[in-house]
């Protein structure tokens, strides 16, 4: 195991800054990561560090900023620097400062709308990505529907029976229930780039309120299953989704479709956090499928 210290500081040669590091301190960064702003002579860092991750964890996330970045629809930091050693490894990034003004939420909504009129042939992605610290399966699929059913929820459902967390009667749900998506999911709709994971956490304010957007977990899908998540836990406000529908108007089906694309996420939770998610799963399975 390298350490922070000269892991940072071989980062830090590697951008040319080679200048004393002048403060280290801790900062909130979620619970995956330790979290820290970092200070020298010639800038100021936000620096991601893990010493206990899976290969290839922080570049997946900083492909994932950069695909967005690519789009030019919204913000998000720059990243300097991924090193990553075995298990362990350090993202280096812009630090964004600055705090929510009237107009960040509707300057949010489109963005967000902006990213999904990013299309794609395809839904999917070429490569493998994470969720949380769960490994998330792509490749490319013609239909929609296919993928979600193959690369969300099935993959979902087999990592809950390994933990424990998929008694037989749910498992028999949620199978019926993949078998029967075409009654619920579109049969032809766009892949849109989505950011993949998000929640109110998952965005900040930078300099005079601009949005930017953090911790991607990409891939092309229909959009409609993003907003979906952004309702579960709350952090966007009514201004957000008027500015995102001028954009990208919601189907009249939305709502009927809304617990079916949460679920996907209930499940991530489910094996992340345990059994507190299972009522909440049961809920949804029993409302689709009895």
């Amino acid at each position: 195991m390298i350490g922070l210290k000269p892991l940072l500081q071989n980062a830090l040669e590697n951008i040319g800054d080679g200048s004393q590091i002048n403060v280290i301190r801790t900062v909130s960064g979620g619970d995956i990561n330790d979290a820290f702003f970092v200070e020298t002579k010639g800038g100021r860092y936000f620096v991601k560090y893990n010493r206990n991750m899976q290969e290839g964890f922080f570049l997946s996330e900083a492909k994932g900023l950069e695909s967005i970045r690519k789009t030019g629809a919204i913000a998000v930091p720059n990243v300097y620097e991924v090193l990553e050693n075995k298990n362990e490894g350090i993202l280096v990034m812009e630090w964004i400062a600055g705090d929510r003004k009237p107009h960040t939420e509707e300057e949010l909504g489109r963005g967000v709308a902006r990213l999904h009129s990013t299309k794609e042939k395809q839904f999917g992605l070429a490569e493998d990505t994470f969720i949380g610290t769960l490994p998330q399966p792509n490749g490319w699929y013609d239909r929609w529907i296919d993928y979600y059913r193959d690369r969300r929820l099935i993959p979902q459902c087999s990592l809950a029976e390994k933990n424990k967390r998929m008694p037989s009667e749910r498992r028999a749900k949620l199978m019926r229930l993949c078998d029967t998506l075409e009654k619920w999911l579109p049969k032809d709709c766009d892949a849109s780039l989505l950011h993949g994971d998000l929640w109110g956490g998952n965005w900040i304010a930078g300099p005079n309120g601009r949005p930017f957007l953090i911790d991607p977990s990409v891939f092309y899908g229909h959009a409609e299953f993003e907003v979906a998540f952004t309702e579960m836990f709350g952090g966007f406000s009514q201004a957000f989704y008027h500015s995102y529908e001028e954009i990208c108007p919601l189907s009249p089906e939305y709502n009927e479709r809304k617990p079916l694309y949460q679920l996907y996420y209930l499940l991530v939770h489910l094996n992340l956090f345990g059994e507190s998610y299972g009522v909440s799963v049961d809920r949804i399975l029993k409302r689709y499928v009895g």
